[in-house]
Formats: C-alpha cells, sequence, structure tokens
C-alpha cells in the first residue's frame, strides 16, 4: 500500500539543515512518526526510485538506514565506496554529478568538505542529501531531536546540553536545536568553539521560535539542570593524528557520572557514535538506563526515510 504524498515543501537538497524551517521540521517529525508506526501504508511509495549512495568515509548508521530505509520503500541504490579514492580524483565532481542525475533520483553523499557537497549540488538535478560533511551532519541532528521528542513529548524549552568539540554534530545541533525551539547550551574547551557564523544563524532561528542558544567554556554549567547531554568524539574522521593533542585539550570535558549527576533527574544521555568509551564518555554512563543511544540509532531509519519521501514525492 502506498503512502499519502508527503505535504511538506523543501528545496531541493538537503546540504546543512538550515533549508529547513521550523515548521518543515515539525511537518517531518510527524511524517517520520507516522512512518515508524505504520510502515506498511508506504510500502513502495518510492517504487522505481534510486538513490547514489556516495561515501568518502566509513559508515554504519547512516548508510544502512539510507540502504534499508529506501527498499523498504519499493526503490533501490548503489554503493559508490570512495574511501580509497577521493570524490573528484577520478573524474571532476561536476561530471560526476552530470552522469548519476542520468541513473537515479537522489545523491546521498557523505564527504570530507562541504564544497564537494555544494558542488554535487549545483551541478545536478537531482537531490543532493548530506549524509555527513566536515561542516553539518542534518541527519543525525534531526533524529536526535525526534528521538528527543518521543521520550519527552515536546521539543519546545527542552533543556539541551552538547558537551565536547565545536564540530559538524554540535553545527547540526545547533541549527536544528534552534528549530524546535530548544534551549541549547555548548561547552567546549578555548579554541574548539564552533563558527561563529552557524551560531549567529542558530540564534537567529532561536530568537523566532522563543528557544536559546548559549555558547560556554564550562561543561558543569552547560549540563546543570539540563534535560538532555549529548557528546561527541573529540578526533573526528580525519583527525586521528590530532587524537593524542585533543585527549589533553579535551581533558575534563568527559561525560562521566559525576558531570552526568549535575543534569535533571530525568536527564537523558545521547552520543551519534561511533563512541570512544573512556574518551568522552565514560562507560557507567553511555551504557546506563539513562542511554538513549540506540533509540537514536534506530530513528535513524524513520527519519531518513521521511527525509526521502519529502525529496522524492
Amino acid at each position: 500500500m502506498t503512502a499519502a504524498p508527503a505535504t511538506i515543501t523543501l528545496t531541493t537538497d538537503l546540504l546543512t539543515g538550515m533549508e529547513l524551517s521550523p515548521a518543515q521540521v515539525g511537518e517531518l517529525y510527524h511524517l517520520a512518526a507516522d512512518i515508524k508506526a505504520r510502515p506498511d501504508r508506504y510500502r513502495g511509495a518510492l517504487a522505481g526510485r534510486f538513490l547514489a549512495l556516495i561515501f568518502e568515509k566509513p559508515s554504519l548508521r547512516t548508510r544502512v538506514a539510507y540502504e534499508v530505509g529506501i527498499a523498504s520503500l519499493g526503490g533501490g541504490s548503489v554503493f559508490l565506496d570512495h574511501t580509497s579514492t577521493r570524490l573528484g580524483q577520478r573524474e571532476t565532481i561536476r561530471d560526476v554529478a552530470k552522469n548519476l542525475e542520468r541513473w537515479v533520483h537522489a545523491i546521498v553523499a557523505r564527504v570530507f568538505a562541504q564544497e564537494s557537497l555544494d558542488e554535487l549540488a549545483a551541478h545536478g538535478r537531482v537531490p543532493v542529501i548530506n549524509a555527513l560533511s566536515d561542516r553539518f551532519h542534518p541527519c543525525q541532528a534531526l533524529c536526535d531531536f525526534f528521538t528527543l521528542e518521543e521520550h519527552f513529548g515536546s521539543l519546545r524549552g527542552i533543556k539541551f546540553a552538547y558537551v565536547g568539540d565545536g564540530n559538524n554534530m554540535c553545527h547540526s545541533l545547533l541549527s536544528i536545536g534552534a528549530r524546535v525551539a530548544a534551549h541549547v547550551r555548548v561547552a567546549t574547551p578555548a579554541g574548539f568553539a564552533p563558527d561563529p557564523a552557524i551560531v549567529a544563524e542558530a540564534k537567529q532561528v532561536a530568537r523566532e521560535t522563543r528557544g536559546k542558544i548559549e555558547i560556554l567554556q564550562s561543561p558543569e554549567e552547560a549540563v546543570a539542570g539540563a534535560q538532555a547531554v549529548y557528546t561527541d568524539v573529540w578526533a573526528s574522521m580525519g583527525q586521528e593524528d590530532q587524537a593524542a593533542s585533543r585527549e589533553v585539550a579535551f581533558a575534563g570535558y568527559q561525560v562521566n557520572e559525576a558531570l552526568f549527576s549535575l543534569a535533571a533527574a530525568d536527564a537523558l544521555f545521547l552520543h551519534c557514535l561511533p563512541a570512544h568509551r573512556g574518551l568522552e564518555v565514560s562507560e557507567d554512563v553511555i551504557d546506563s538506563p539513562r542511554s538513549i543511544i540506540y533509540d537514536q540509532a534506530e530513528n535513524r531509519l524513520h527519519v531518513q526515510k521521511a527525509i526521502l519521501l519529502t525529496l522524492l514525492n
């Protein structure tokens, strides 16, 4: 049985997450919840549609959720492994986009450089979805706040603390957090704060939604009273050579029981995974009953299916 057409109107691509209005995020969550509750309603909704998955970096959750997602909607996918040969090395990104648009209906790309995604979108006539770049990870952040909405019922005013590196994940959590009217507090060491331009955009949106954005250095101040506590790896993919120096810089930013105890009594722990237990998070926190990391992972499927339905219907 096929689904009724999605009612959300988006721009052609999902490159940053900032393309989405607050209302569109809410509509996307409504669709994702319905997909999760009634998957059979959407079976065959994207029959005959195909994705090209271009991955310069390894992936578990993003790749599996998109492959299973498009298949469960009646479509198919082809995986293009660029972990050995970077996108644009063998032939230009323009030519890759011009070829793929003749065969597939959307491109899902996990890349080192945001500019690669922008170039694919500029030269191709099919939607391009950011499956992670050095600047943003919108699919993950959309899933994270969707998961919190499931647990708390409403996201408006939710106290959300992010502790760690001001990286791509942090950028997307700021952007989506502002759109769902959350109170987002970010704590990073000096020199590792998120991009000021992205923070400024999030603050502008938060003024419209009555959310709040705070950029701090104290993890204790960020976590105090928080209903959700989030962290990510200290050295992202491509930064492995900085791992040792970053461990020194981020000493004191581990989400452990002592830090987590400052959060609200019903606080939940989140991590985008993969995690380095014993570094950015202690085992007693990530493996506790208050950790919802596997709920996040499951919801990648439902939210990404909603993204596909929205862009390809």
